[in-house]
């Protein structure tokens, strides 16, 4: 009997009893959780809930954080990325980070931006990079916008321009999995739905994971959605099920708007 699982519920990234401390204070507690390859997995909460707090973990976003620890495990492909002898720098090249606010260096040019992770890996082949730069700005949805003017610095984009700018730098290292925390909260409701459908056009190619507030978007781009609540994972399931026959009192009145 062949008991590999099929793509669809391939796992790519999972934790077993992660916590985060700050100090003595939990921010999350024992979270246990599989993310499933190339879908896109939605984090929803209420603020101060533990949901960014979660997903930092995932890519050791914490080492940088004076006073965090983590505990648990943190799988990558059955790897513990909390393991000793794991390099941070290799785990965010596998896991890429896009944050809240666009991240672009202003007055490095859209080119530069694209390829920093490349040249801070030692990586200066032009035609490479060239290559690299182009790929990234497609698959981020901005190559049309941008091909004549390469050599512009980052910071004259738009908002939503710098954002799926961020992420084609993200992109540019072949991230497996894309950590997006709460992308459109500082954007246009134009540029938010760029971001929504490019999300759509990711996941085929990259498994996601999103943070967000906006309930009608959590339903909108993911597959899956983990609800936390005070530092815990109250319930994981299809974001079908979730939002509309949740197993959960406390997740039904957190999407039904009693609290929050």
């Amino acid at each position: 009997m062949n008991n590999e699982p099929s793509n669809e519920n391939k796992i790519r990234l999972e934790t077993i009893d992660l916590s985060v401390f700050y100090g003595q204070n939990p921010g999350v507690k024992n979270v246990s959780l599989q993310i499933f390859d190339k879908q896109v997995t939605a984090f929803i909460g209420p603020s101060g809930c533990g949901k960014t707090t979660f997903l930092r973990a995932l890519n050791r976003m914490h080492d940088l954080t004076r006073g965090a620890r983590v505990t648990g495990k943190a799988l990558i492909d059955g790897t513990d990325i909390y393991d000793p002898k794991i390099d941070p720098v290799t785990i965010r090249r596998k896991i890429g980070m896009v944050f809240q606010k666009p991240t672009p260096f202003p007055t490095m040019s859209i080119y530069d931006n694209v390829v920093a992770g490349l040249k801070l890996v030692g990586i200066k082949n032009k035609s490479l990079l060239d290559e690299v730069c182009e790929r990234s700005l497609r698959q981020s949805a901005l190559w049309e916008e941008v091909k004549d003017r390469l050599k512009t610095p980052g910071g004259s984009l738009s908002g939503g321009q710098q954002q799926r700018l961020s992420i084609a730098r993200a992109l540019a290292v072949e991230p497996e999995v894309l950590l997006m925390d709460e992308p459109t909260s500082s954007l246009d409701p134009q540029s938010t739905n760029r971001i929504e459908e490019l999300i759509g056009e990711l996941k085929h190619q990259v498994t996601i994971i999103i943070v967000t507030h906006n309930m009608q978007q959590a339903s909108r781009v993911s597959d899956n959605t983990a609800f936390f609540y005070i530092g815990n994972l109250i319930e994981f399931n299809k974001t079908t099920k979730i939002f509309t026959n949740p197993d959960q009192k406390r997740t039904e009145e957190y999407i039904t708007g009693q609290f929050g």
